[in-house]
């Protein structure tokens, strides 16, 4: 389980902790500071510290030879304190990057004074590994590296003074270069990296990312390795930790620096797994014990070094490039998932209308399982759909016929290696808007959902067996904090890139919405052109509901999802199928038994709202599909323990045409 204790203090003795090398706990800076100011705090510590070295140097050349012999000795004690002090802050104010030792491999000993300041600087615990490395796993791990003779430099990261020994005796012939890390400030914390809302369309303030320290790029020598050793507190948020993402990114900045035709590895030495979609098990090239070797793409690295560092801005703007051209785009697909439910079948029929509606050209996949009939499964072929059938994944925390028993099957999904990316969709959304260019973003993309995590109704996914098995090595012992997969991805994917909500807008009214905020959302609902690019229906399905209004009004507890507005949004949709297809959307008996139910219940409780006097002219009340039509008997007895449901029989087809969906 990766949450069980809030942010605190580390656990780690203080007097026994070992001390980090290279590391330095950073100055006071603001908690939502311009990522693009980056650049003008370097400048202005580069000008303080040019500053500084002037007077140094001034003090250093005071013409002594030039006084009189006969001055007094005070005046010279002080002329000696002030290059006593001048020499030590120099020392202390050292460039962010240096050398350990020489091309010719000397493994001579820093400096007393170096060594003080290096410990006394590696005191934050955020930081702090108290991992003993096993150094034959890094030797096995390295063997992998067949040019590592011809290595110039190896940088070493938050790596103690014995550990940094070992190393030079790994690579007696190249030069290693201690990497200084200023820490984040102890204000920056996961939810100032991943809050819960922020600013969008910029109505009150520009949204901005806490700032990040980063690594200085040596010039020289070249670096061929980077080694990093991260913090792993097993007994709190680790895959949560400020400082562990920190790192992490740093070295992927840094790694993404070097020049295009030079290939730069970077190892990990770590007891949980690095951060999945920063360096990818595809880019793996060992993992041995608490090593992590990878190579990754420098090109796909230098795109994720430029996102934000967290959700805490957007990853892509809210008027985003519809005409986007890609020259994979037949390596791209969309992607939902039917389990267990053949009530969503009209929904995934016409969600793959919807887009291509919104002029997508791209594939369709859709992942079925053995529930999921011959008969359904013909009418989501002929809609667009290409049928992959998989085998469940059952979720070990759900309970026997649970809703959430087999929802962890959506891991299949990093299966279709057919695919480089694929944007996952819910069968219960539209796509009013093409946004085949989320095809340019990485894995994960998604809009926010509560707290600091993603919805997964919409996300940017790139398949990779790997990948998978990453998913299901960790089955038993990660706690979804809903009981299902969502849950489950966030833990796993604690790095991921916020989309504007405009993207996988929910069907949702808040119960602290003002009106003005409900009025603006049944604009966007209704909006034609529309503004929306994803319009995601929560609560009761429209397909489930009759045409003439939402049903959601009828339930007490599901009003907040309740929009006429949005219903006809869907059924425009619907009606501009054609008409084999529209068959899959017919209501079965029980579901019309069901809906009068919760139509006389609002009726009994006089809802003010009036939706339960209207009538219905749906032509779908009179249409049955079914052996047993008769569904206001089911009334009789509804709601009763003993009551059996005869209308659960598979309906057979109602004259299914060939014909496919066509493109637009």
């Amino acid at each position: 389980m990766f949450e069980s204790r809030n942010d605190g203090a580390s656990t780690e003795p203080p007097l026994n902790r070992r001390r980090m090398r290279g590391t330095s706990p950073s100055s006071i800076e603001p908690r939502h500071r311009l990522s693009s100011s980056s650049n003008d705090e370097t400048n202005k510590r580069r000008f303080q510290r040019s500053k500084y070295f002037k007077d140094v140097e001034r003090a250093f050349h005071l013409p002594i030879q030039a006084r009189n012999l006969n001055c007094k000795i005070p005046t010279l004690k002080i002329v000696l304190l002030v290059i006593l002090l001048g020499t030590f802050l120099t020392l202390y104010c050292s460039p962010a990057i240096y050398n350990t030792d020489h091309p010719t491999g000397s493994s001579s000993r820093p400096s007393l004074i170096g060594r003080w300041t290096r410990e006394t600087a590696g005191a934050d615990t955020r930081y702090a590994s108290l991992l003993d490395i096993s150094w034959d796993q890094i030797s096995t791990a390295i063997e992998k590296l067949t040019d590592k003779n011809e290595y110039q430099g190896v940088g070493l990261l938050n790596f103690n003074d014995n550990e940094i020994d070992n190393w030079k005796q790994l690579f007696p012939d190249s030069e290693h270069v201690m990497l200084h890390l200023e820490h984040v400030p102890h204000n920056v914390t996961w939810e100032s990296l991943y809050p819960e809302w922020i600013d969008e369309e910029e109505e009150f303030e520009v949204p901005t990312c806490p700032f990040l320290p980063q690594l200085q790029i040596p010039g020289k020598p070249r670096l061929d390795l980077i080694a990093v050793k991260l913090p792993c507190d097993k007994s709190g948020r680790w895959s949560r930790d400020v400082a562990r993402l920190h790192l992490q990114l740093a070295a992927a900045r840094l790694a993404a620096s070097a020049k295009s035709y030079h290939q730069v590895r970077v190892l990990f030495v770590t007891e949980c797994f690095p951060i999945p979609n920063l360096f990818t098990c595809k880019e793996l090239i060992t993992h041995n014990g608490n090593v992590w070797l990878y190579e990754p793409d420098l090109n796909k690295l230098r795109e994720k070094a430029r996102l934000p560092v967290g959700s805490c801005e957007l990853a892509v703007p809210l008027k985003a490039k519809e005409h986007f051209y890609s020259e994979r785009a037949h390596r791209e697909a969309y992607a939902t998932i039917l389990h267990s439910a053949h009530l969503y079948v009209c929904g995934a029929i016409t969600a793959a209308r919807s887009i291509r509606m919104a002029g997508s050209t791209r594939d369709f996949v859709i992942l079925v399982d053995e529930t999921i009939s011959d008969y359904h499964q013909k009418g989501l072929e002929d809609a667009g759909w290409k049928i992959h059938t998989i085998q469940r994944i059952r979720n070990p925390k759900a309970e026997r016929d649970a809703y959430n028993e087999w929802n962890y099957s959506k891991f299949r999904l990093w299966q279709l290696t057919d695919y480089d990316k694929i944007i996952f969709i819910d069968a219960d959304l539209l796509i009013l808007r093409n946004i085949d260019f989320l095809f340019e973003m990485p894995e994960i993309s998604a809009t926010g959902n509560n707290a600091t995590l993603f919805n997964s109704g919409v996300m940017v996914v790139e398949p990779s067996n790997c990948t998978f098995q990453l998913l299901m090595d960790h089955i038993n012992e990660i706690e979804s904090y809903n009981g299902g997969d969502q849950g489950y991805l966030n833990e796993i994917f604690t790095w991921w890139h916020r989309i504007p909500k405009h993207m996988n807008f929910l069907k949702h009214f808040w119960e602290g919405d003002e009106v003005e905020k409900k009025e603006m959302k049944t604009r966007l609902f209704g909006a034609d052109p529309p503004i929306l690019y994803v319009l995601h229906y929560l609560g009761n399905k429209p397909w489930l509901c009759f045409r003439d209004y939402d049903c959601n009004w009828n339930v007490d507890i599901l009003q907040e999802f309740a929009s006429d507005v949005a219903h006809r949004t869907w059924w425009k949709v619907h009606d501009a199928m054609p008409e084999n297809l529209q068959n899959f959307c017919l209501l079965r008996s029980k579901q019309k038994a069901a809906l009068e139910w919760d139509r006389r219940q609002a009726e009994k409780g006089n809802y003010t709202d009036g939706h339960w006097k209207i009538e219905i002219k749906d032509e779908r009340l009179k249409t049955c599909f079914e052996q047993f039509c008769f569904w206001e008997s089911m009334l009789w007895h509804w709601g009763e323990t003993n009551w059996t449901d005869n209308a659960t029989v598979t309906p057979s087809p109602p004259g299914i045409s060939t014909s496919s969906l066509p493109s637009l």
